[in-house]
């Protein structure tokens, strides 16, 4: 088996790869890359077991066969080269021998039957989605998703795919976020919940407005892009309604600048107490008023804000960290918070910057004043 390939397109391939493949892995074969190559075809793949990615490259070559090579010193060697062409011979001793320019490098590799078989997934449903859009329901959704290890359901982004929209929500109990595309459709109505890990890793390799086919089942989910598959484990579960916490009716509407309103909490906050991060909103008329206090160590800190405000004047609280993590993770330059009362979930929402078919909501809970 022996192929010839250029040494960065390979290094700019197994970096995305190597995306897949934990730092401690408990079988020793995780830590390789599977190469399968079949002609001028190197098929490529990375797996945790949970999440299997896999690409291809051309080669010059007329041989087949397979293997697994260490990824970390097959990376670490490649970064060291300038661009040229490096020759991968495939010893029947156990090494692989790679030539360049400039020398020759043997590593041992494993045999390619020690990899995990891939996923194929039996009667998948089907879905095609612009790479664009679902970046951005990624984007929009993943940082309020949970890490508790007892909610597993919450710790991903719920999809679910009607024939009328997509909709992404995710929720950690103290925050929710819903994204919902309506210009948008699936086939047939699917619901499930992808784990964060496979949706942070398509969230950092999509680079340009291609189309990605999602196959989906019961139990696990497929992204297909250009000449890049994703594979992974959903999580299993029924998602909370997320709906009934969503209140509907709120009077009381403010409307502010939204780098104005995120640069004052951030300074605000810092002086909040550090355990439960608060900081109280205080609205009448036309001012916002922002504190925060911390009395174990007699920090405290005050802002007035000018704004549009309609509705009942309100004292309300809320976690800095969460307000700060919502509004910074909204594209718009107008944002608006909604409220019914000070123990009932503040409801933000963008004043612009989004499409007509586009709605996105945030949601979070209110913290008890100490007063």
């Amino acid at each position: 088996m022996k192929f010839i390939v250029s040494s960065n397109t390979l290094l700019k391939k197994l970096q995305i790869l190597g995306s897949v493949i934990n730092t401690s892995n408990t079988i020793p074969v995780l830590d390789h890359f599977l190469f399968d190559l079949d002609g001028s075809k190197l098929k490529i793949t990375s797996s945790d077991l949970e999440t299997t990615m896999i690409s291809s490259i051309e080669v010059d070559s007329s041989s087949k066969g397979s293997v697994a090579i260490p990824s970390k010193l097959l990376i670490d060697t490649l970064k060291t080269f300038p661009e040229q062409p490096l020759t991968f011979t495939i010893d029947d001793n156990n090494t692989i021998e790679i030539s360049s320019n400039h020398g020759k490098y043997a590593l041992a590799y494993t045999e390619a039957e020690q990899f995990p078989k891939t996923i194929i997934l039996d009667n998948p449903s089907s879905t095609k989605i612009s790479s664009m859009v679902l970046a951005k329901a990624i984007n929009s959704t993943i940082f309020a998703s949970g890490n508790d290890d007892l909610r597993p359901v919450m710790s991903g982004v719920f999809f679910q795919l009607s024939s009328d929209n997509l909709t992404f929500v995710a929720t950690d109990a103290h925050k929710l976020v819903k994204y919902k595309r309506s210009d948008l459709k699936a086939t047939t109505l699917a619901e499930f919940i992808m784990p964060k890990k496979p949706l942070n890793i398509l969230k950092n390799i999509i680079d340009s407005n291609q189309e990605v086919t999602i196959q989906y089942n019961n139990s696990n989910a497929k992204f297909e892009m250009d000449d890049l598959s994703v594979i992974c484990r959903l999580i299993d579960g029924q998602y909370p309604n997320y709906e009934a916490v969503i209140p509907t009716e709120n009077p009381n509407v403010l409307t502010i600048d939204r780098s104005l309103l995120l640069s004052s909490l951030k300074r605000v906050s810092i002086f909040s107490n550090k355990t439960t991060h608060q900081v109280r909103l205080k609205i009448a008329g036309a001012e916002l008023n922002i504190s925060a206090e911390d009395v174990d160590f007699s920090n405290k800190a005050e802002e007035r804000l000018t704004c549009d405000y309609k509705g009942e004047d309100i004292e309300i609280g809320f976690n800095s960290r969460f307000l700060i993590e919502m509004t910074n993770n909204l594209g718009c330059k107008e944002v608006k918070l909604e409220m019914s009362l000070p123990n009932r979930a503040g409801i933000l929402k963008p004043m612009d910057g989004y499409l007509d078919d586009e709605e996105l909501i945030m949601l979070v809970m209110p913290v008890m004043l100490n007063n």
